[in-house]
């Protein structure tokens, strides 16, 4: 089925095309001149249109030219005409026509044009979404390890709610895996073959935001010099995991909540709206009730979002996965060669706390590989920390560079005075080596860049 818009000021000719169209199963529109078209082209996407060139008004060939100057995903355009001339049929060539007819003409032909040129417009719309998906890949999502009777639980919860369209809520500590759970439940989802989308909404400016859900419109804004497509529609027909979704400003909640309740949006600076598919995923390390009671979050929000919640424990809560998730991570992280972790080494990692969960554990295998000798981890190559079962504040052992907590505060381990003062120097520090690169810094201090935005936010710092 296609969406065709005729233009002809020939009423009953407009008329029987229009009923041949829906008996073939096509949603028609019609408009009578060239004005009343280009107002339809303005309000509806259409995938082919069928127009007659002499009209008054605004005739067939303008139509045409102004569809191909100002429209950012013109229909194909099939002109048909009684007065056919070799000039206006090279002209409509020009211009971008698809077909070109001569009055009268069988039903049939028109039928096999139409079908042909709706083809068309499809390859070409899934072309453009392909491309926006290239730039997005994401790594396969590598199993979740699950030894302790609670992550068999969560295993056995994202099974059971994969098959449906149900929305889902994942809740936790930073860095205990949302995402991944995020990624189960799609790829054992009916929508596995369609398209996953992440977007971490803490980790851009409330300003850019907007636009990187919804898209936008060329001049929308200062520098929005062509069509965006944004994640919701990107994600048509997939799953779009929204994580770290309670940083959302509630301005966008709004428009979230509408979108997700008509399947449908705008986008920014666009009049034309957009109907999708999608099926939600979020994600959050807040207490979602505190953050209803706070004013930042809404309530009808949270209900919309929150149809089937599943939470995950923190790493200390689950000892049993500790070894495992270790010899998965050095062997993600080094391959085939990755060290073996001494029996010493396997009884600090499982004492210790890991109040950064699995990305703190991560962190802490990562330079105990780089420091390891003869193909083992000893406890000589693990932090400190973890050796001697310290509650320390970081989640890399960098003394030099303000280190992250599990609630995301920073804290220097050489000078533990004026703390405040002492993080928003070493952040300045960090913009100025990276040219106030935001990813780069915050891979600099060894911290999430969620944390880091948040942390710029709070200390007003911006580019000059």
């Amino acid at each position: 089925m296609a969406k065709i818009l005729v233009v002809d000021d020939e009423r009953n000719l407009r008329i029987v095309v229009q009923k041949e169209m829906q008996r073939q199963g096509h949603e028609v529109e019609i408009a009578t001149n060239g004005e009343e078209a280009w107002t339809l082209l303005n309000e509806q996407d259409f995938d082919v249109m069928l127009s007659d060139i002499d009209m008054p008004q605004l005739n067939g060939i303008e139509l045409l030219r102004r569809l191909r100057e100002k429209s950012q995903n013109p229909p194909e355009v099939i002109m048909l005409t009684g007065q056919a001339t070799v000039e206006s049929a090279i002209e409509a060539m020009k211009l971008g026509a698809y077909d070109y007819l001569t009055k009268p003409y069988r039903i049939t032909e028109l039928s096999a044009l139409v079908n042909q040129a709706a083809e068309k417009q499809k390859l070409k719309i899934d072309n453009q979404r392909l491309k926006a998906q290239i730039k997005r890949t994401s790594e396969k999502m590598p199993d979740i390890v699950a030894e302790s009777p609670q992550m068999k639980e969560i295993l056995r919860l994202i099974k059971r709610v994969a098959a449906s369209d149900t929305s889902v809520l994942v809740t936790g500590e930073s860095g205990t895996g949302k995402e991944l759970v995020a990624q189960a439940i799609h790829r054992l989802s009916p929508r596995e073959d369609s398209t996953f989308v992440d977007l971490n909404c803490a980790a851009l400016q409330d300003s850019l935001l907007e636009s990187e859900l919804f898209g936008h419109e060329t001049g929308a804004f200062s520098g929005a010099k062509n069509r965006k497509l944004g994640l919701f529609e990107i994600a048509d027909a997939g799953t779009l995991f929204l994580d770290e979704v309670m940083e959302m400003p509630l301005q966008l909640q709004s428009k979230l909540l509408r979108a997700l309740e008509t399947r449908s949006f705008f986008r920014v600076g666009g009049v034309k709206k957009v109907e999708v598919d999608v099926r939600l995923v979020a994600a959050t390390n807040r207490d979602p009730q505190k953050s209803i009671s706070d004013g930042v979050f809404r309530a009808d929000l949270l209900y919309r979002i929150n149809s089937f919640e599943i939470n995950i424990p923190p790493l200390r809560e689950r000892r049993e996965d500790i070894e495992p998730i270790a010899r998965h991570l050095l062997k993600k992280i080094a391959g085939a060669d990755a060290p073996i972790l001494t029996p010493q080494a396997i009884e600090s990692l499982v004492s210790y706390s890991w109040m950064g969960n699995v990305r703190q554990l991560r962190n802490c295998l990562e330079r105990a590989i780089l420091l390891s000798d003869n193909g083992e981890i000893t406890n000589k190559e693990l932090a400190p920390e973890v050796v001697h079962n310290t509650a320390a504040p970081s989640v890399s052992v960098n003394y030099n560079q303000p280190q992250e907590d599990a609630s995301g505060t920073f804290h220097n381990v050489a000078s533990p005075t004026n703390l405040k003062d002492i993080e928003k120097q070493q952040i300045i520090n960090a913009l100025d080596k990276t040219g106030w690169h935001r990813g780069k810094t915050a891979e600099l201090l060894g911290i999430s860049p969620s944390t880091l935005y948040r942390r710029l936010r709070q200390y007003d710092l911006t580019a000059d």
